[in-house]
């Protein structure tokens, strides 16, 4: 098991476009409690580790759930580097605007919201347009099956030449995207606690025998306590 970071992170600072999920859970894959109560499953080295991977984004993405029960700032702070673009993922258009990533002004944000899919009850997705500080902009994607389509979300940060996305949370935003088969890579930081009940990490579509589970090639790196699985889901371009 390895414990040099450098070697974590080589694969991606040679790359000028890369998509990466990441996740913090426990042993028995609960990434909160029941309540969403999650600060901190993992110890302060993986922390570290997840501020080092912002620094090397152009944006980080997070769904609604995560900016509604964790208020995040998503940006660099345990690190030197910059703060990535913040992308809220809000598909009916109702998060609080006062939340931190819309208030800080530590970094710019876009919030993307709804457009609903033709067809859809025009009551699925807000579209006046809120009252947002400097800083933060407001655009408006299609949506279907209550959600963004993760390659029209990937399409228009790099539209914007935001190229090196990481997208962190929650379970269902890096479920959605790893279904999809637009991530890159996939860190999963597990800590040495079992919570038992909760809101589960990874969430896919049932399958019948295992030779249908996603067996990608992996590294362990130890970070403290907890163990870091890094999933190549491209191995034959990273």
């Amino acid at each position: 098991m390895q414990t040099d970071l450098d070697e974590l992170f080589a694969p991606l600072e040679r790359l000028d476009s890369f998509v990466v999920g990441q996740l913090g859970q426990s042993l028995d894959g609960r990434i909160a409690t029941a309540t969403g109560h999650s600060h901190y499953i993992n110890g302060s080295e993986d922390i570290r580790r997840l501020h080092r991977l912002r620094a090397l984004a152009d944006a980080v993405v997070v769904g609604a759930g995560t900016v509604a029960a964790d208020d995040p700032r998503l940006t660099v702070r345990k690190v030197e580097g910059s703060n990535p673009v913040r992308v809220a993922l809000d598909p009916r258009g109702d998060l609080d605007p006062t939340r931190a990533v819309f208030t800080d002004r530590a970094a710019p944000t876009l919030w993307m919201q709804g457009i609903p899919a033709p067809g859809a009850l025009s009551s699925a997705a807000t579209f006046d347009k809120p009252r947002v500080s400097p800083g933060v902009e407001v655009l408006h994607l299609p949506i279907a099956s209550g959600g963004f389509e993760p390659i029209d979300v990937v399409a228009e940060l790099r539209d914007r030449g935001l190229h090196r996305i990481l997208i962190e949370g929650g379970g269902i935003t890096v479920s959605r995207f790893l279904e999809a088969g637009v991530l890159d890579r996939l860190h999963i930081s597990v800590a040495p606690l079992l919570i038992g009940s909760g809101r589960p990490g990874i969430t896919l579509p049932e399958i019948q025998t295992l030779d249908q589970a996603h067996r990608p090639p992996v590294r362990h790196f130890r970070l403290g306590s907890d163990v870091l699985f890094d999933l190549d889901l491209r191995p034959e371009g990273l």
